[in-house]
């Protein structure tokens, strides 16, 4: 889930009336199975997360935050990749406490890798309404984990996945706690010890890489898999057509713009990334890395269907959502998202 920043739309079906039908059966098969699958077998190691943490003392929290985020992508298509690459950078560094949210001085966002990063604003409009609402109750953590899942949603204007609360926010953000995130260059062993160091498994590797469905990554990410100095050294790993595809967007070593994730359906939220790695057509090393071990290349081949995808990556992103939380006294309610409490 690194580069991110391009997300879907929702406007394929218009003007179509039958296909538009067929359109939301399908959401509607997909959706319900996802509702069976989360309830089996999550809530044995829940760390003090639950549905509707705020019924009673925010019953608008989703209500809110769905709102302002729906409104927010329909402006911006790219805010989904973008919001659900921050909720991934912030989980994995110290846990999902919104510690990436915070400007103090060497910050978490000052570090290399979360130079990239956006969707900040978006937060910052969902928890000034939340302040309105309901003053100093809703985590800017719990903001962040419904914020993804509602930018993602957008294009089926129905949650994908269900978002446990509780979450306390963070006091700590530091620049140098930031190497615990994957690398876009990490080989199979590299990128699934990072997951494991979250207590995350091969299965969520997988299903989590499924991000790179929507969204960007920087040349400066892929052009080691192009060249070696200022000559031409395509990575085996990659399809030599789709090689020069990239080239177009990245003609030397020092490149300084951006390519798609998926070179196939940029802006939707959809299975064919893994169609796309198994083709050798994944954009990143990180992603051609998932055919290098059978396990994770059968489960790359199985995630090819889009039912298999969605309930994999809904139960995964519940467990990223869990990654070390802070919960109970522990941690505070930021006031404002970008900086701790002041007393």
């Amino acid at each position: 889930m690194v580069g991110r920043q391009q997300a879907a739309g929702g406007s394929r079906w218009r003007g179509d009336g039958g296909a538009a039908a067929a359109w939301w059966w399908w959401v509607a098969v997909v959706l319900g199975h996802l509702v069976a699958s989360a309830r089996a077998g999550l809530l044995e190691t829940n760390p003090g997360l639950a549905y509707n943490f705020y019924q009673k003392s925010c019953p608008s929290v989703d209500s809110i935050v769905r709102r302002v985020t729906w409104a927010q992508v329909a402006a911006n298509p790219a805010l989904p990749a973008r919001l659900l690459r921050l909720h991934f950078h912030d989980c994995f560094v110290k846990g999902c406490d919104a510690s990436i949210l915070l400007d103090n001085a060497q910050s978490e966002k000052t570090a290399g890798p979360n130079l990239s990063v956006g969707g900040y604003e978006v937060i910052d409009a969902i928890k000034t309404q939340l302040e309105q609402a309901c003053p100093g109750v809703v985590s800017c953590a719990d903001i962040l984990a419904l914020a993804a899942r509602d930018a993602v949603s957008y294009q089926f204007k129905a949650s994908l996945w269900q978002v446990e609360t509780g979450r306390r926010d963070g006091t700590v953000s530091l620049a140098s706690n930031t190497g615990a995130l994957p690398s876009p260059f990490a080989g199979f062993a590299g990128i699934l010890q990072s997951f494991q160091n979250r207590g995350l498994n091969l299965t969520d590797l997988v299903a989590l890489s499924g991000a790179h469905t929507i969204g960007v990554a920087s040349c400066s990410s892929v052009t080691p898999r192009l060249y070696q100095g200022n000559a031409t050294n395509v990575d085996p790993l990659l399809d030599a057509a789709y090689a020069k595809t990239l080239m177009s967007s990245c003609p030397s070593s020092s490149s300084s713009g951006t390519v798609n994730l998926d070179g196939g359906t940029a802006a939707k939220f959809d299975s064919s990334y893994f169609t796309n790695v198994l083709n050798k057509q994944g954009t990143l090393a990180s992603d051609a890395a998932l055919t290098q071990n059978a396990a994770a290349a059968q489960m790359v081949q199985d995630l090819t269907n889009p039912i298999k995808f969605y309930a994999a990556f809904s139960m995964s992103m519940k467990k990223m959502g869990r990654v070390e939380v802070l919960t109970g006294t522990s941690g505070q309610i930021r006031k404002q998202c970008r900086q701790v409490n002041s007393s």
